[in-house]
């Protein structure tokens, strides 16, 4: 077993924050900040599977203070992924989908608050700022997709894109991967789910809304605020509030099932908005909603505690101790049925409150299932495999 580098703190220290809402110092010296114009996380923290961890020193001579001073901006940088598989498979009881395709590790967007950020340890990668800074590709992505649906016996299902990490962050721009998923999913007559926060889901609203015609497709746009300061904190390379709505208008004009998902909804930060979210969305033209309770894993918890001191220390201490509440006292609760909506008072509220908007706004409409019965493979793929297989 591995120890977590950040275990979650006790009661007794979250009741020590002063009336900055500031922690108490600690007997290690704490990281500074390295907060840069553009990113989301303030701090790097260590690979939880490494054996060895660097701590920050200060000589005395506040070096530390000096060192991080002024920190340049970081770059972007994108390196291939070699994986020879591109299907993630699941079984979770909490997730409506079995399968996902992620054409990127890492996401530019840099929200302080993603679930998937933990998941850059397996590649040897700080969950912190190289998550946004130093992300992986899968260039054969549609290629390697392509082989595992003409394997003999795959029954479609819907494949989730989005399920990690967005597949229209800024980089797609430029390599149009997700594009290509998506040309390979419509001549396969293959059933897709999209969530992003990104506007740039439009620029293949042609392919969308071909596939919306034979009910092959439907999409979620994740609209964590309305307020666009707030979102370039918590989110800051991600489109606009306004963008997203947008994105949501000339979707459902162009006939795209698309939904809202308000996710994360975190204590004392953005819950307030909830409401008002919804209402715009459905204003907007979405049609079905979903929502998220905060959720921190592993790393996460002291990374977003961090963030919360360096960008809003007057409530801090107010929305780590409402986020307790939900989580039986501790900053994350992994167990299913539990993990996405919480527990307690709060947490109860929370889910009302959200049954109640989708009532008022008319989001609240059964889903039509996608059409998994129309998935074939193309008379020319079938007949290449055919060829292929006759060699052995």
């Amino acid at each position: 077993m591995w120890e977590e580098p950040y275990p979650d703190r006790d009661a007794d220290a979250i009741a020590a924050l002063d009336q900055a809402g500031l922690p108490e110092a600690e007997p290690a010296a704490r990281m500074p900040s390295l907060a840069r114009r553009g990113r989301g996380a303030v701090t790097n923290p260590a690979v939880r599977f490494d054996r060895q961890v660097a701590s920050p020193f200060d000589d005395g001579w506040d070096s530390l203070d000096e060192a991080f001073a002024e920190l340049p901006a970081l770059a972007t940088t994108v390196t291939k992924d070699t994986t020879r598989s591109v299907i993630s498979w699941n079984s979770s009881p909490d997730l409506g989908f079995d399968r996902a395709v992620n054409p990127y590790r890492g996401c530019e967007h840099g929200c302080i608050y993603c679930y998937a950020r933990p998941t850059h340890a397996y590649l040897g990668y700080s969950p912190g700022i190289d998550f946004e800074t130093k992300l992986i590709y899968k260039p054969e992505v549609a290629e390697l997709l392509e082989k595992e649906l003409k394997r003999p016996g795959y029954i479609a299902r819907t494949m989730v894109l989005g399920s990690n990490t967005d597949p229209y962050q800024p980089v797609d721009r430029t390599l149009k991967l997700t594009r290509s998923v998506l040309e390979l999913l419509d001549r396969y007559n293959h059933p897709v789910g999209i969530v992003t926060k990104s506007a740039g889901v439009l620029r293949d609203i042609d392919i969308l809304a071909s596939m919306a015609k034979r009910n092959l497709v439907r999409v979620y746009l994740s609209v964590t605020t309305l307020d666009p300061k707030l979102a370039r904190v918590m989110e800051p390379r991600a489109a606009s509030p306004a963008r997203r709505l947008q994105a949501i208008t000339e979707l459902t004009r162009a006939g795209v099932p698309t939904g809202v998902l308000a996710a994360p909804m975190i204590p004392a930060l953005n819950d307030a908005e909830m409401e008002k979210i919804l209402e715009a969305a459905a204003r907007a033209g979405a049609r079905h909603a979903r929502y998220i309770l905060l959720r921190l894993p592993h790393e996460l918890k002291q990374m977003f505690e961090d963030w919360l001191i360096a960008n809003y220390p007057d409530r801090a201490r107010h929305v780590l101790s409402l986020i307790r509440e939900t989580r039986a006292g501790a900053l994350n609760d992994s167990k299913f049925h539990q993990r996405f909506s919480g527990q307690g008072v709060y947490a109860d509220l929370l889910s009302r409150r959200f049954a109640r908007a989708i009532r008022q706004w008319g989001l609240d409409d059964m889903r039509q299932e996608l059409d998994c019965t129309r998935f074939a493979v193309p008379a020319a793929a079938a007949a290449t495999a055919q060829a292929q297989l006759s060699l052995f």
